[in-house]
């Protein structure tokens, strides 16, 4: 699928296959879409920190807040599933990483069901080993490179791994997709390119070339699971506000994510775990499935 391509995704709350509507559509193509000048920025100045702790900086000043209004307006934002009103926040980073009312993000019941950690549009595959390349055939990374150790890649080989790429536009607070007890969150650093699909049809690679955190959670019907969050450009910074080492139910929060697009991936043994047939059958054709944090994504298979 070439990155000229528009965007698509099946939306699984209205049923139908859609064009996402793109934040800086056309500077992201000019950066990933083969320009040469393109590939210097990005080279030279995107993909490093400073930029987007620079950009970060900016929405977190004063002024900031007068973008928050026409966001919403822009993106047709429902303001009402907001925890405080559209005019309460402080700034536009404020306002990125807001908080929603209580019972705008039902969780899907049962013991046995895992839900999406976010929301997103997801890429989820059943084996990870087996499929044949993530957002484009014949392009794909390894779990080793993913999760930073041979010795974990070894642990999950042939498991499940379902990939939330969350929009700018999107609540940017990150949950626990099944109960249990959480470790500390290890950080490897890296780069801070686009997760937008227009980059990673290029290279897919850039989810493991770029700063992330990854979490061992600790569930008895699930076994042992990987979720992990990666940065972006203009994503400086995850925030983990969950406590390592006290349990925590399906749907906790975990964190969330500074301004920019980034995404959270979670990785399941082998196994373990049955994921959605809408899920798996999209991203057999390289195509994301956008649901809620919440919303069920699988169920344990023992």
């Amino acid at each position: 699928m070439a990155a000229s391509e528009p965007l698509t995704f099946f939306n699984r709350r209205t049923g139908r296959i859609e064009t996402e509507q793109i934040y800086g559509e056309s500077w992201l193509r000019f950066i990933y879409g083969g320009n040469p000048l393109g590939r210097l920025s990005l080279a030279a100045v995107v993909r490093r920190a400073w930029f987007s702790a620079w950009y970060g900086w900016r929405m977190n000043a004063k002024a900031s807040v007068a973008k928050v209004l026409p966001f919403i307006i822009d993106y047709d934002m429902d303001a009402e599933e907001f925890a405080k009103p559209a005019t309460g926040y402080r700034t536009f980073n404020e306002f990125f990483y807001r908080k929603l009312r209580n019972g705008a993000r039902p969780v899907a019941a049962g013991a046995e069901v895992a839900v999406f950690p976010a929301d997103g549009r997801h890429l989820a595959y059943q084996n990870v080993d087996a499929c044949d390349g993530f957002y484009t055939k014949g392009k794909k990374f390894t779990l080793a490179e993913l999760l930073g150790s041979a010795e974990l890649a070894g642990e999950f080989a042939g498991g499940a791994m379902i990939i939330s790429r969350l929009c700018p536009v999107d609540y940017h607070r990150f949950h626990f997709p099944v109960d249990g007890v959480p470790a500390d969150a290890g950080l490897i650093n890296g780069w801070l390119y686009s997760v937008s699909p227009l980059a990673l049809r290029v290279n897919p690679g850039y989810l493991v070339e770029n700063k992330r955190m990854v979490t061992l959670l600790d569930s008895e019907r699930f076994g042992r699971v990987a979720v992990l969050e990666v940065g972006a450009t203009m994503v400086g910074a995850i925030m983990q506000t969950y406590v390592p080492g006290r349990a925590v139910a399906k749907g906790d929060e975990k964190g969330f994510f500074a301004f920019g697009g980034s995404c959270v991936i979670t990785v399941f043994k082998a196994g373990k775990i049955h994921l959605d047939a809408d899920l798996v059958q999209h991203a057999s054709e390289q195509r994301e499935l956008y649901a809620r944090m919440g919303e069920r994504m699988g169920i344990a298979t023992t």
